[in-house]
């Protein structure tokens, strides 16, 4: 008695193909977001006023984006040093615990949705 959930064999170069292709996309996309991420900070660099809430907010959402930068040696303002003490450190958290929840969010639904999709 054959089983339904006989998956089709896939041949080995097909296979390479779809890795190199995430991989490639994966670099990709972080190529991207460190470049919007530098032109961001130049920006937000400019401004002598002491960071606020929002600005906290931002560079903590920005946070965790800069580790590629980082890994490849280019340093990053991921924290302004001229700030206005708690409600930037508030703004600051409030970003970096928000980015976490999206992208941990998402990827517990995809692991979810893979293992419906196994079922």
């Amino acid at each position: 008695m054959m089983s339904e959930n006989v998956l089709p064999k896939v041949p080995l170069a097909r296979r390479i193909g779809k890795i190199v292709w995430r991989v490639a996309l994966v670099v990709a996309f972080a190529a991207a977001i460190g470049w919007v991420l530098n032109r961001i900070e130049v920006s937000l660099e400019q401004d002598t006023r002491p960071a606020g809430f929002a600005r906290g907010m931002v560079q903590g959402v920005l946070m965790p984006m800069s580790m590629p930068n980082l890994l490849v040696g280019k340093d990053v303002a991921i924290y302004s040093v001229n700030n206005r003490g708690v409600p930037y450190k508030l703004g600051y958290t409030a970003g970096v615990n928000s980015a976490g929840a999206v992208f941990f969010g998402f990827f517990f639904w995809r692991v979810g949705k893979m293992r419906k999709g196994s079922k």
